[in-house]
């Protein structure tokens, strides 16, 4: 399938989710306790930024600290970008980059509301990230690698954005068997 269907088909439905349009009903705080969660974390997170769609926790191994740079790759509306930035302190500094606008804004809106002043938000793919060689001392990704279509260029990005003996703390499905046919064209599955 063309990559360009698959990539606006996914930025779509983000956008749809960003402004409350994809018909996802989930308790977001059982769900985040369910993939890994701490209560402690989720008390960390802006109601409006937890939208419950992780499939994880990926800071439980990257374990973000005081003065860290963390860079957030999908960050949506900013759940495990916040959570960081109580992690890395004032010190510390967390980007979150995400191809759909409508969630760039709202992560900002929800950041400058809230008072967060460690934490940018940045318009940009996961396949070229806007974001200077040897940044980050932890990428994080939450369910977001597997919508990428070009994956070996996320990890080469995630290699040149962080610095030497930098860690990974990515969440994400995988597939132990193929897909149906039906499943693999339709781009709208891409998204959901």
């Amino acid at each position: 399938m063309d990559k360009e269907k698959i990539k606006k088909s996914v930025s779509t439905f983000y956008k749809n989710v960003a402004n409350e349009k994809a018909g996802i009903k989930v308790d977001a705080n059982e769900l985040g306790k369910a993939i890994g969660y701490s209560k402690e974390e989720l008390e960390m997170v802006p109601e409006e930024a937890n939208m419950g769609l992780g499939c994880g926790n990926p800071q439980e191994k990257a374990q973000p600290k005081n003065g860290e740079v963390v860079i957030d790759l999908g960050c949506g509306k900013g759940m495990d970008v916040f959570i960081a930035s109580k992690k890395v302190g004032d010190e510390g500094y967390v980007i979150g980059v995400d191809m759909t606008y409508d969630m760039v804004t709202k992560a900002r809106q929800i950041a400058m509301k809230r008072g967060f002043k460690n934490v940018e938000f940045r318009l940009g793919e996961i396949e070229n990230l806007p974001v200077a060689d040897n940044t980050a001392d932890i990428v994080l990704s939450n369910c977001v690698i597997n919508l990428s279509t070009e994956k070996d260029r996320v990890y080469s990005e995630i290699f040149r954005v962080l610095k030497p003996g930098g860690r990974i703390g990515i969440s994400d499905i995988t597939l132990y068997e193929e897909l149906p046919s039906k499943v693999i064209n339709d781009p709208k599955m891409y998204g959901t």
